[in-house]
């Protein structure tokens, strides 16, 4: 059966030569025959598919369950800097809460690692909000203070959806995952450590008035290199977190949990390295189903190459998987999970036929089949 999809977003149209990092998020209620809306977010880059410049973070909605999308809309725009890395989450009275990052156009990862760039014009952290949809957005304000360490360089949320928790003591608290490099501590490096990620949370107990920083792995230790980090909570609470490794452990995934006392506070133990999850060395999203009971993770599944779009599943908290979907076999890179109704997930992905970033897509997967 050919599954139904859509292109949101293509590369050199709407003014802007690339679009990147999807994130995706359903507001509203939503049943089989009443799909929720869908907000389907990216980065816009005006100039070139660099990580760097003029980019702003763009969206279009969706009123049938992704099958088709609405007109282009910027939510967020610095000037002639970059916004982006939106990690958005939608909250039990219908506000969604926007996360994401600001730097100045010129400030590359690179210079920022090495301690090249001002703190004025390096990564900062904004939220902003809409209460009507998705339609218009609230100014962003700013919240570094709350969020970022003042030795910490590289900074980036998520990328894909946050989340609020819905179970155990903590339920209504918003989890945004994010990572973050390190300032060197000998003197005279020049950029050793700032070459290596930590994974941390931000947390806020107050629908995102107030936020702080939850657990951080920040320990440089050429084994795991927490980067781009995902999660999900399980049904009594417990909180799943998927990384991107960029070091030479088993594979190129980790994870770790939190438990329901600590609500992303602390985890039970440091990220391990998660074999099972054979891929590139790239960002994956996990979506976890209370009913049927499953995990779902998406990400290439060829191990050497951007490519294979495929979403795996696991019945015993991310410990082992099998493949429950593969797209098809042509390049793909970044992707987002999102349930938009009983029957049907959506994964909004990265992916072209010559190369993972000319389109980002949209698919409809029947929850049965990925059960």
């Amino acid at each position: 059966m050919a599954l139904e999809t859509s292109l949101p977003f293509r590369a050199g149209s709407e003014g802007y030569a690339s679009f990147r990092i999807p994130a995706v998020a359903a507001t509203g209620p939503s049943s089989a025959t009443a799909p929720a809306t869908l907000l389907a977010f990216a980065e816009g880059r005006v100039h070139s598919a660099a990580d760097h410049g003029d980019i702003d973070i763009v969206l279009k909605r969706s009123a049938d369950g992704g099958r088709t999308w609405g007109p282009l809309q910027v939510v967020a725009r610095n000037g002639s800097g970059t916004a982006g890395n939106p990690a958005p989450v939608v909250l039990d009275g219908g506000r969604i809460v926007l996360a994401q990052v600001r730097s100045a156009a010129t400030a590359t990862e690179d210079r920022i690692r090495r301690g090249l760039v001002s703190a004025a014009d390096g990564r900062r952290v904004w939220v902003q909000h809409s209460d009507d949809d998705g339609a218009s957005w609230s100014a962003p304000s700013e919240i570094t203070a709350q969020a970022k360490r003042s030795n910490w360089r590289w900074y980036a949320t998520t990328p894909g959806h946050a989340l609020q928790l819905r179970h155990g003591p903590h339920a209504g608290r918003l989890v945004v995952p994010a990572n973050h490099s390190i300032a060197p501590t000998v003197s005279g490096d020049n950029g050793t450590e700032g070459r290596y990620n930590g994974g941390h949370v931000l947390l806020s107990d107050d629908d995102g008035v107030n936020w702080r920083i939850g657990y951080t792995d920040s320990n440089p230790n050429g084994y795991i290199n927490d980067n781009e980090t995902t999660a999900a909570e399980l049904p009594d609470g417990t909180l799943y977190f998927n990384t991107r490794n960029d070091s030479p452990a088993p594979g190129n995934r980790a994870d770790a949990h939190s438990a329901p006392a600590a609500g992303g506070e602390r985890l039970i133990r440091p990220f391990r390295p998660q074999a099972g999850l054979t891929g590139p060395v790239v960002e994956g999203s996990v979506l976890h189903l209370d009913e049927p009971g499953v995990l779902l993770f998406s990400g290439p599944a060829d191990p050497d190459a951007r490519a294979l779009m495929t979403v795996r599943a696991s019945r015993d908290r991310g410990v082992t998987w099998h493949t429950a979907h593969t797209v098809d076999g042509l390049p793909a890179a970044y992707s987002d999970l999102v349930r938009i109704d009983a029957a049907t997930v959506g994964l909004l992905y990265e992916t072209g036929d010559f190369g993972a970033y000319s389109t980002i897509t949209f698919r409809r997967i029947p929850v049965e089949e990925l059960a």
